[in-house]
């Protein structure tokens, strides 16, 4: 048999995680503790692997329940090789030190098991829905794997170069840095997108370190009649942060 398909086999490294593609990775067990995997996110392994659902603590199980940011991870164990991936979104490994990452749940596809993770909420005067309000600030030694819908905007942030982005975009950023969230309208129309522009809110960093944005924002809300009702401004049920769940944008 032959097929330019012969040209996908697979790609060899030494390292732990590795990419196979932009868009598929490639983590090594063989000698490695475990690794924590988005559910559902395996394509294709080798060797003799055990995939087990991750406990969650009590508190980060109503955390869960109270903001709706989390994480729903599988284990993966023994010795080979996983491939992971999740509706073809852009991959990419990030290593975690003593500054931590900040990061919206949604984006994560893989970390080492050693790491700790946690909810927190982004300082904000008006509760909104989105991404931004609540996220996940993942702390200890060792490696993250991102996911983007796109190629995205790494910003390096500092003192002299602060930097605002649309909190729908942003995927992460350091946990070294001062995060405010807010819109710039006034307290009268602060439910309204800004004027005739169709941009909202925002995420605002402040300090030393880096945000990562996405070129793309979350879709309006499935099922949801625009222009009406507290919907189109991402809270509920048929907001764009319940309704989106499960699209290519949002997992």
């Amino acid at each position: 048999m032959q097929s330019p398909l012969f040209g996908y086999t697979e790609v060899q490294s030494a390292d732990r995680y590795s990419l196979q593609n932009e868009r598929l990775l490639r983590v090594s067990l063989s000698g490695h503790e475990d690794v924590l995997a988005r559910q559902g996110s395996m394509v294709a392994y080798q060797g003799l692997l055990e995939f087990d659902g991750e406990y969650q603590t009590r508190g980060q199980r109503r955390d869960r329940a109270r903001t709706g940011e989390g994480l729903d991870l599988m284990r993966c164990s023994g010795d080979g090789t996983v491939f992971l991936a999740n509706l073809a979104q852009y991959i990419h490994i990030v290593d975690v030190d003593h500054q931590g990452l900040t990061v919206d749940g949604q984006y994560v596809l893989a970390l080492d098991s050693g790491l700790h993770w946690e909810v927190i909420s982004v300082d904000s005067q008006y509760g909104v829905s989105g991404s931004g309000k609540y996220n996940l600030n993942i702390s200890g030694q060792g490696k993250v794997a991102l996911m983007t819908s796109g190629q995205p905007l790494m910003l390096q942030i500092s003192p002299e170069t602060y930097a605002n982005a649309d909190s729908d975009a942003v995927v992460a950023w350091s946990s070294s840095l001062r995060v405010q969230m807010q819109a710039q309208t006034s307290s009268s129309g602060v439910w309204r997108r800004r004027g005739n522009t169709g941009e909202g809110w925002e995420l605002s960093f402040m300090g030393q370190g880096y945000a990562l944005v996405q070129p793309s924002e979350l879709l309006p809300p499935q099922n949801a009649v625009i222009g009406g009702g507290a919907a189109q401004y991402g809270m509920g049920q048929q907001g764009a942060r319940g309704q989106n769940q499960g699209n290519i944008w949002s997992n």
